[in-house]
């Protein structure tokens, strides 16, 4: 069966259509909001790792340059 589309029924599917775009709009933006936020906590987590990581290559290679200075001189001494 077909129908007839008068120019009323169309104005109010042009304003259904607007309505739920603007909807569809207003639920992206929240999502690029929370992801925006949670994109920043992950940020700042991983650059708190990193930082630690860092702290602990340069503790262990300093140790380890320690260690081989304190060999070195045994081995001076030695001679």
């Amino acid at each position: 069966m077909r129908e007839t589309w008068t120019d009323e029924r169309l104005d109010d599917m042009n304003e259904r259509l607007a309505e739920g775009f603007k909807r569809l709009d207003d639920e992206l933006r929240g999502f690029r909001s929370d992801m925006g936020a949670e994109f920043a906590a992950v940020r700042a987590e991983m650059n708190s790792r990193f930082e630690a990581t860092q702290r602990l290559i340069v503790q262990v290679g300093g140790g380890m340059f320690v260690t081989m200075i304190v060999g070195f001189l045994g081995v001076i001494t030695q001679l």
